[in-house]
């Protein structure tokens, strides 16, 4: 790998409101719960959380940034997700920038995260959902992981649990799963933000 070059991606969710709520959990650690929810998601350009993802060989930890002030990512739920992505990272390469990174590289390298909400944090409104999601979503993208957004889903509900609705628009079904490993609580669409007409257009966006 080259040693002086930097690698962006920016990313933008939303945040969702439950209709059907969720109303404990089976398991605290993987955020598992003990019944199905269903959430509207919210217009994007109203709520939404923008996160901007960074890796170089420079970087000699992990780093993030929440609305411009430096947080810890040392809490579980952090680890979690950041454990899940770099298993699942694959290949990536920029010819232009002479970037080349392998599946392998990975594990070795640190990213710097910047997430932005343009609503208030903490104030119930939901935003480690769209906080969560997006950072999974992001850092996906950066990692070239291969896998599809119910797939994400899993790993977005390990940061927050309402986070794996917000990696869909329109309206979401977070299906609790029997596995013990969470592996099959996950959020599926269940109509499009264009299924009634006065939806707005709802979605995560790279």
């Amino acid at each position: 790998m080259a040693e002086k070059w930097v690698l962006i991606v920016t990313a933008q969710t939303p945040t969702n409101i439950a209709v059907i709520k969720y109303w404990g959990k089976r398991d605290e650690n993987l955020i598992l719960p003990i019944n199905d929810s269903i959430s509207v998601t919210l217009d994007p350009q109203h709520l939404c959380t923008t996160t901007s993802v960074a890796v170089s060989p420079a970087f000699t930890h992990d780093r993030m940034w929440l609305n411009g002030k430096e947080i810890s990512l040392s809490g579980g739920r952090y680890q979690n997700c950041l454990r899940e992505l770099r298993a699942r990272a694959s290949d990536v390469e920029d010819e232009e920038k002479g970037i080349k990174i392998t599946k392998k590289d990975w594990e070795k390298l640190h990213v710097h995260i910047a997430s932005y909400n343009n609503f208030p944090t903490a104030a119930g409104l939901a935003s480690s959902a769209a906080g969560f999601a997006c950072l999974v979503f992001s850092l996906a993208k950066l990692m070239n992981v291969k896998e599809d957004h119910s797939k994400l889903s899993a790993i977005a509900r390990q940061g927050s649990g309402s986070a794996c609705r917000s990696l869909y628009g329109g309206f979401v079904k977070w299906i609790m799963g029997k596995e013990e490993n969470g592996s099959d609580s996950i959020a599926v669409q269940l109509a499009d933000e264009k299924h009634w007409d006065e939806s707005c257009d709802y979605h995560c966006r790279c």
